[in-house]
């Protein structure tokens, strides 16, 4: 134990990359072991939040256990901010959301050389393939289904997504500040595998990376990406005319309703701005003097 704490940030992040590895085959294992080749709804949802469990969640408790004396305290779990830091995270992130629109189609704009023309029709095919499964997940026909879709695609994603990502490779990489949370949101968009995605899921890693410097806490990041996932899926599945309403709700800050892409990122600004000054208000009224 001692000699892996002496490991340099290198070895660290090897190590940490060496534990996902295998505990991601594990879930996977396990998996097959009860579903075969199964490829039901069920056993989908149930490969994904196996996937999510041994590729985010599982290997940040293995590898703070190893790496620190206080695990739970390095991964930023032992402290909350108050519930108004929240409340504006969770504005923010329903304010955003024709900017994160408006960021997409600028990002769908970007056209790969005609030498990567295949690589670019792959990228395509495979966004359009994991947007039609989706949308399989997403659909509820009762409501404990939409729970568990809720608990699946919003929560789990969620805390294990910003346990790794901010909690560990954003701890690990760097001592400026700033440039651990871009890496870190960088390979947090990356990660995805999603080219037409890049830029809104890299700037919404680097709020949230931001959230987590500012609060010392894992908690306000989890619950704005928590707000971002589950917004989606509540939307999707209370309005009657679902396809449709998807559809808008995709498109509104795209495109001919511009403006409200442009006026949702200002609105964005200021409220990072003013989560930004009560965040570190109220963290420096509950330091100790």
């Amino acid at each position: 134990m001692a000699k892996i704490r002496k490991l340099s940030i290198l070895g660290q992040l090897l190590l940490f990359i060496g534990i996902m590895l295998l505990t991601t085959i594990l879930m996977i294992a396990i998996w097959y072991f009860i579903f075969g080749n199964s490829q039901s709804l069920w056993s989908l949802k149930i490969m994904q939040m196996l996937q999510t469990i041994g590729t985010f969640m599982l290997p940040c408790f293995i590898f703070a256990y190893l790496i620190s004396d206080r695990p739970i305290q390095y991964l930023y779990l032992n402290n909350s901010p108050k519930i108004g830091s929240y409340l504006i995270a969770i504005c923010l992130i329903i304010i955003a959301q024709p900017a994160i629109n408006l960021l997409s189609w600028i990002n769908e704009q970007l056209v790969l050389p005609d030498f990567l023309q295949s690589l670019e029709q792959m990228m395509k095919a495979q966004e359009e393939a994991a947007a039609q499964l989706t949308e399989r997940f997403i659909k509820a026909d009762n409501w404990y289904i939409m729970l568990f879709n809720i608990f699946l695609i919003a929560f789990l994603p969620a805390f294990s997504e910003e346990l790794c990502f901010r909690g560990v490779i954003q701890n690990l990489i760097s001592k400026n500040h700033h440039v651990a949370i871009w890496i870190s949101a960088f390979i947090f968009s990356a990660i995805h595998f999603q080219f037409y995605g890049f830029l809104p899921r890299l700037l919404l890693g680097a709020v949230f990376g931001y959230m987590l410097f500012w609060s010392d806490s894992i908690w306000l990041s989890v619950v704005a990406h928590f707000t971002n996932n589950a917004a989606a899926v509540i939307m999707y599945n209370l309005l009657s005319d679902k396809q449709k309403t998807a559809d808008f709700i995709d498109s509104f800050g795209r495109e001919d309703t511009w403006w409200v892409g442009i006026l949702s990122l200002a609105l964005s600004c200021v409220i990072i701005y003013i989560l930004k000054r009560y965040t570190l208000k109220r963290k420096c009224i509950m330091s100790p003097s």
